[in-house]
């Protein structure tokens, strides 16, 4: 890109303006907008995400310090009460949709990704984070007597560990409550841990000709129908066919279903896997439910590195645009790294973006890793008395 433009300038054209003008238009988010629209509502809280600002006041002295070259990158500046009006009154939707087709724009990026095992079918990973919130502030977000909070349910495709779900619900919704939303695509496996072992929604998988990995409830009663010979060198201590002996928990699914015991010495502890899957050999079944770790990183980093934890905002949609602006960082950052091949963790080219941000140089060279050269010392021209 020209080394004249500004890496902001050029991160924020990487993003499809068409697409974003679309869903503006549908939500009609520029209405009674004179000069701060939408775009520079996603930019000017794309930067309070990438620099880590603290209020909107520091926000507002950033902005202001580089006044001079926002109309370069493409962006008003706007007095802060301007941006409090744009989170409390924009369409929250606007920008859940933009990163609804952000998703489907990186998982194309990353559709070759090779996974650790070798496997034909797509895997994805389930699962929810609270996000915790003042109660005295966040009045709308009740969680308990004392304590507010939202949670966010996510699932992740394994190939990139990138998003291809994700919805916000209030803090009492159970996680399970939000897996009927999710999208069963045929011959897929979803990995979820036990809050998720709902007879009810494992039977549409089912019914979906998808699979699914998970634990197995010590209260729940089952028979053995057959044992299959494991190898206990790997960990495995038994391979079950299994079918359900409660009658009301028969009535949701009433098929056999695998259940695999495997004992993890490492830690300890004595792991008993549930799936539907007959296919795959047992130790391939306990790898996948392994990689659910994934998942669990994604929520670490998002929560670690980008604003979802303080609010710039206190109302529902202030709070709602907020995490989805900061997941439009996450999913541009991926992108750039899988199409350019940057050679870099997401969390280094966050630092990065930040310390260029303003800086007029390539984008691409904002991520490059600069060797230190150490000076090399005089040659000495004094002679020797003596050899070594």
């Amino acid at each position: 890109m020209h080394n004249k433009a500004y890496v902001l300038a050029q991160f924020l054209k990487l993003l499809p303006r068409y697409e974003f003008q679309r869903l503006v238009d549908k939500y009609n988010g520029n209405h009674r907008a004179r000069s701060f629209k939408c775009w520079d509502q996603l930019a000017s809280m794309m930067i309070a995400h990438i620099n880590q600002e603290d209020s909107l006041r520091d926000l507002d002295i950033t902005l202001n310090a580089h006044a001079n070259k926002l109309y370069h990158i493409g962006i008003s500046q706007t007095p802060r009460s301007t941006l409090a009006d744009a989170n409390e009154k924009r369409d929250y939707r606007i920008y859940e949709e933009f990163v609804k087709l952000l998703m489907m724009r990186a998982r194309r990026e990353y559709a070759d990704t090779e996974l650790n095992i070798e496997i034909g079918n797509a895997i994805y990973a389930l699962d929810a984070s609270t996000i915790d919130l003042c109660l005295s502030l966040f009045n709308w977000a009740k969680f308990r007597k004392t304590k507010g909070a939202i949670k966010l349910h996510a699932m992740i495709d394994l190939r990139g560990n990138l998003p291809s779900f994700l919805t916000i619900t209030d803090g009492k919704t159970h996680d399970v409550k939000a897996a009927p939303l999710v999208p069963l695509e045929p011959q897929s496996i979803y990995v979820v841990d036990r809050g998720y072992v709902d007879f009810n929604w494992l039977w549409s998988i089912e019914r979906s000709d998808a699979y699914f990995v998970t634990r197995l409830k010590d209260n729940i009663n089952w028979s053995r129908i057959v044992s299959h010979p494991v190898d206990k060198s790997l960990g495995l201590r038994s391979d079950q066919e299994i079918k359900l002996t409660s009658a009301r928990l028969k009535t949701f699914y009433p098929k056999r279903l695998r259940r695999i015991s495997f004992r993890d010495e490492e830690n300890e502890k004595t792991l008993i896997f549930l799936s539907n899957h007959f296919g795959l050999a047992a130790e391939i079944v306990a790898a996948l439910y392994k990689m659910r770790w994934e998942i669990e990183l994604f929520f670490k980093w998002i929560k670690q590195n980008l604003k979802v934890k303080t609010f710039l905002g206190t109302s529902a949609n202030a709070v709602k645009i907020q995490i989805w602006i900061a997941l439009v960082v996450y999913l541009e950052l991926a992108i750039i790294k899988e199409r350019y091949r940057v050679d870099l963790p997401l969390s280094k080219m966050l630092h990065f973006l930040k310390v260029n941000l303003f800086e007029q140089k390539p984008l691409l060279s904002a991520f490059a890793m600069n060797e230190r050269k150490m000076k090399q010392p005089p040659v000495s021209n004094q002679l020797k008395l003596f050899d070594d």
